[in-house]
């Protein structure tokens, strides 16, 4: 009797962690394509913000387009054409740097 017992609980854990595999691969495969992605974007745009100096070039989450003017601890000035129009923004605002145009 107790040897029927064995096989059944030996049966019974293989059975548990392979009911568990297909959970831990959907979760492997969520953190390699959504997770450590989004991880890596993030620690860019850190760093991005932390090079942040005067005369850049940046984008703000509102799409205003215009060039860092000064830069305090969480907020940049910045200049805005056509009329050199001057914008307090939060740091954390900045979503880009733009990109040069060429002139043609």
């Amino acid at each position: 009797m107790t040897s029927n017992l064995a096989v059944l609980f030996q049966t019974g854990g293989a059975a548990g962690i392979v009911g568990f595999l297909p959970l831990i691969l959907i979760f492997a495969v969520f953190y390699f394509l959504l997770i450590m992605p989004q991880q890596r974007r993030q620690k860019k745009w850190q760093a991005m913000l932390g090079e942040l100096k005067a005369g850049d070039k940046v984008i703000t989450s509102g799409g205003l387009r215009g060039t860092i003017f000064s830069v305090k601890d969480d907020v940049v000035l910045l200049k805005v054409p056509p009329d050199g129009l001057r914008l307090e923004v939060a740091r954390s605002a900045i979503v880009s740097m733009a990109a040069e145009e060429k002139a043609s």
